[in-house]
């Protein structure tokens, strides 16, 4: 499991996007996004920094956590 601390979201409409963009990619199996404390978790063989990049082009910081 990776776990991303992601920044900038402030609604449901943020946490559906960064579900959408994290699912998109390659390896990833599923996604847990939370507005409360602004974190995924995710599951799969996904490259982190793939992960990161797909938080950040929807607007959004990510780190792992």
């Amino acid at each position: 499991m990776i776990k991303l601390s992601i920044e900038g979201m402030t609604c449901q409409h943020c946490v559906n996007a960064v579900k959408t963009a994290l699912t998109a990619i390659d390896g990833v199996t599923s996604a847990d996004v939370s507005l409360d404390p602004g974190q995924a978790l995710i599951e799969g063989q996904a490259d982190t920094q793939a992960l990161i990049d797909a938080v950040t082009e929807e607007g959004y910081s990510a780190q792992v956590a």
